[in-house]
């Protein structure tokens, strides 16, 4: 009866603790994915800039540079999508924005890095960037080893800054893949920089001139984004990964913590080891096993 009593309890822990594919989110989901630009305060652009996706601020209502009406939703013939002033949508999104952000700290920091990345070779994973005066002097070059599903994740604990001219080149993946850089403070993406992947800033973001993202988005959480002449885009245009998410990162859900691709596969991130929730959940009924068996054997000696 005790051993019933025990198994109960833990079936249910099994239930509220196991992975529950159900349940997934993508890291960012809709409406959020829709936005290739998204700032609290304001969104300032100096045109003429090229944007495939929204352009959106909320709770601030301001996109100088940009055709818009306080809110409300705007064509533009910069975007390809809406520019949305503090409308609903924006407001969804910047909520999903925290989230995001809340979710890729809870994978860890994985292995740490020096402040420059500029000449590294990267294999999916997940990385912590110290801080410095340039975190991209030249080349970074990120080699999916033929992972449709490849998953980098840059924990940068303050700031992201590239120097004039560097350059992120993304090689070896697929259309499941996702890029995240996770700022905790401001990104500087600088002159020429060509940049992938999503840059998800506690605070600012600002593009200087002629500064690309190929595949990817520049949203900032409580602060303003600001651009110059710049083309960002979340068709993944040039990357080898046109039609799909591919870099945005469409399909990589993370459910307790775990990552896993679209067909619920975890997924192998070198950076750290990812333990499956429901293998501890099966050691704790191997645990209670072995303690009930214990007890028998010590009451009939």
């Amino acid at each position: 009866m005790n051993a019933v009593k025990l198994t109960i309890p833990l079936f249910v822990a099994a239930l509220a603790y196991g992975p529950s594919q159900g349940l997934a989110v993508p890291i960012l989901g809709a409406p959020l994915d829709t936005f290739a630009v998204l700032g609290a305060t304001t969104v300032t652009n100096v045109p003429a800039s090229t944007i495939t996706g929204n352009v959106g601020v909320s709770p601030g209502e301001a996109l100088p540079g940009f055709n818009f009406t306080a809110g409300a939703s705007t064509l533009d013939p910069q975007v390809t999508g809406t520019v949305e002033s503090n409308t609903a949508l924006a407001a969804t999104a910047q909520g999903q924005l925290t989230t995001a952000r809340i979710t890729l700290a809870s994978l860890g920091v994985g292995l740490t890095l020096g402040a420059d990345l500029a000449g590294l070779t990267l294999a999916p994973g997940i990385y912590t960037v110290a801080a410095g005066t340039t975190n991209l002097s030249g080349t970074l070059t990120l080699n999916g080893l033929g992972n449709a599903n490849a998953l980098w994740v840059f924990q940068m604990p303050s700031t992201l800054i590239t120097s004039p001219g560097s350059v992120v080149n993304v090689i070896n993946t697929g259309t499941g893949s996702g890029l995240f850089w996770n700022v905790g403070s401001s990104a500087t993406i600088d002159t020429t920089t060509s940049f992938q992947g999503n840059i998800l800033a506690l605070t600012s973001i600002s593009l200087n001139t002629a500064a690309t993202i190929g595949c990817g988005r520049a949203l900032a959480d409580t602060g303003a984004v600001t651009l110059q002449q710049n083309t960002i885009s979340i068709g993944c245009a040039g990357t080898g990964e046109e039609g799909s998410n591919g870099l945005s990162g469409g399909g990589i859900d993370v459910v307790g913590g775990v990552a896993r691709d679209n067909n619920g596969t975890v997924v192998s991130v070198p950076g750290r080891v990812l333990p499956e929730p429901g293998t501890l959940v099966l050691f704790g009924f191997g645990l209670a096993a072995l303690l009930t068996f214990r007890k028998r054997v010590l009451a009939v000696a």
